[in-house]
């Protein structure tokens, strides 16, 4: 599903990683963890195309076959699958529910947006409601629900449980869980128990490179 090989990342001339190699496939949930400033989120933005250089191949797999996708364009990864929950989540805050779901559409929009309802079906009872209005842990399902309504093939998400309430961190683990029985790949930063010990697999970070738990 997606494969990096020796992924190097830059913010200008400071290396961020250090030729990370990681393999993700269909319906796998890895999980990735390291202290704070050892590379986390900068090793989603890379394959994201946000925000940092790249050196290395990041390949993907479409149904045509696996390609190289380093070179392009956000826009075009999001389009071709890749799907991107940020740590402050970017929601519209003056937005709607409804309204956030819908700036993210894409194709069978009414179908994703009936499959993101069901997975977090608190955020039915919100549809009229502000984004600024909400909670932490009801802003994240949302931004998770947004992120649902492009059709993703793997979700990359960064700290999707940090600073949210215990039953609501259960309610997310729980979609999350439910997205990979259907097939969809995941990987998460995440430092919670309760998703790392559901894990496929538990990767570490150690200043900008990747090693087994």
């Amino acid at each position: 599903m997606l494969e990096l090989d020796q992924l190097s990342a830059f913010y200008g001339p400071a290396q961020a990683l250090f030729g990370v190699s990681l393999r993700v496939a269909a319906g796998e949930l890895v999980v990735l963890q390291g202290l704070n400033g050892a590379g986390k989120s900068t090793l989603l933005k890379a394959i994201m195309g946000l925000e940092v250089r790249t050196e290395g191949a990041i390949r993907y797999q479409l149904p045509s076959g696996a390609v190289a996708i380093e070179r392009w364009e956000i826009h075009r990864r999001a389009q071709a699958g890749l799907g991107y929950v940020a740590e402050d989540r970017r929601l519209f805050t003056e937005l709607t529910v409804r309204e956030n779901l819908h700036v993210a559409a894409g194709r069978d929009a009414k179908a994703h947006e009936a499959r993101a309802l069901d997975l977090f079906p608190v955020l039915k009872t919100l549809l009229s409601r502000p984004a600024a209005q909400m909670s932490g842990g009801q802003q994240q399902m949302l931004a998770i629900a947004r992120t649902l309504m492009t059709g993703p093939k793997i979700l990359l998400l960064d700290e999707p449980c940090e600073g949210i309430a215990p039953v609501l961190v259960e309610s997310i683990r729980d979609a999350l869980l439910a997205l990979r029985r259907e097939g969809l790949a995941l990987l998460v930063v995440e430092q919670n128990r309760l998703l790392a010990s559901r894990a496929d697999r538990l990767l570490w970070l150690v200043a900008g490179k990747v090693r087994d738990s």
